[in-house]
């Protein structure tokens, strides 16, 4: 296969230019399948206590020896807020007496921690091939430990101006992620989050801003997202909400059922489940509360009191109170399996740039 821009492929020793997204969610054998097939396999660590990323790479290398990428978050702790809490408590309290769940049994806190010196050792222990961040960077120290681990360093930028601030930074390449992206929007710069652009419109501006290689994130699902981005100025894809109906990301059963009946439109940007602004599938949480709420409290504590009613409704494989993440591309989507799917894009986008004569 011929790709016009290799930078990818030859740092990080890929067959395919075809990097799954780091998804909270989605089981660890979606990672293992995507490395074992020539892609770059990703796990979203954010959500995970030290011991859980331990045992979950191990039982990954046992099945292939290709690269990984260890996803962190970067964002800044908020400060205790007990009046936000109890606002948005009130909110949901008719949902927690249609359920019959009190709502002390909403659990202490959120498990989702920034990238930290724990973060840091566990990483040079286990010394991926890359480490990626959303919501910008670490500190310098910490980014430092990460270099001299042996891991290349990835970030999300959702405009041009985060783009040029992770290049000047350092990073190894540049996720460029449109606004079509599903999961969280990865902004650590001051902007209005109406105001973030299209991949098609991004990813070529951040490609002339950068020195580094881009990698294009938001609507790929087939060959023809995949060509048109290295037609922009990509060096890799990187694709999400195609995988999360590969058996191997073991998603539940309203969130795939939710996927397989998606259209273009169904869609939003929500803070409702976390307090970030998030792409995920209209629902009736996002419906009655937002999509965007200003009673949500800051990211990740929204997700706190959310969490005895997601249980209870998916118990009945209901999924109104749950993030059913997907990008507006999902209607492309394919029950394959993982590995499948790797190859599959691979070719179909190798075969539409030889069609359209590649960059």
């Amino acid at each position: 296969m011929h790709w016009p821009d290799r930078r990818v492929l030859d740092l990080v020793g890929l067959t395919y230019p075809i990097i799954q997204a780091p998804m909270i969610g989605p089981k660890p054998a979606l990672a293992a399948s995507v490395t074992g097939a020539g892609g770059l396999g990703s796990l979203g660590c954010a959500a995970w206590q030290a011991d859980q990323t331990r045992a979950v790479v191990a039982a990954i290398r046992e099945s292939t020896d290709g690269p990984l990428n260890l996803n962190f978050f970067c964002h800044v702790r908020p400060p205790e807020d007990e009046a936000a809490e109890a606002r948005w408590l009130a909110r949901l309290e008719p949902y927690y007496r249609e359920h019959g769940i009190d709502p002390a049994d909403a659990p202490p806190g959120a498990k989702r921690a920034p990238f930290d010196a724990a973060a840091c050792a566990l990483v040079e222990e286990l010394r991926p091939k890359v480490v990626s961040f959303h919501f910008g960077l670490p500190d310098r120290a910490l980014l430092a430990r990460v270099r001299a681990a042996g891991s290349l360093i990835f970030a999300s930028a959702t405009t041009v101006a985060e783009a040029r601030w992770l290049d000047e930074h350092g990073v190894d390449a540049v996720i460029a992620q449109g606004a079509e992206a599903g999961g969280h929007r990865g902004i650590f710069l001051p902007g209005e989050l109406a105001a973030q652009p299209g991949l098609f419109a991004l990813l070529p501006q951040v490609a002339d801003a950068v020195r580094v290689p881009v990698i294009a994130a938001g609507g790929i699902a087939d060959g023809r997202g995949v060509a048109a981005a290295f037609a922009l100025g990509a060096s890799a894809v990187q694709v999400g909400t195609a995988y999360l109906r590969c058996p191997e990301a073991g998603i539940s059963a309203p969130h795939l059922a939710a996927l397989r009946a998606a259209r273009d439109e169904d869609t939003a940007v929500t803070n409702v489940f976390t307090g970030r602004p998030a792409r995920g599938l209209l629902n009736r949480v996002m419906r009655e509360l937002g999509p965007l709420s200003p009673d949500a409290p800051a990211f990740p504590n929204a997700a706190v009191a959310l969490q005895p009613l997601r249980a209870a409704a998916e118990a009945r494989d209901e999924g109104d109170f749950s993030p059913l993440w997907s990008g507006q591309a999902a209607a492309l989507g394919r029950d394959l399996g993982a590995a499948e799917l790797t190859r599959l894009l691979a070719e179909e986008g190798s075969r539409r740039l030889a069609e359209i004569g590649g960059r």
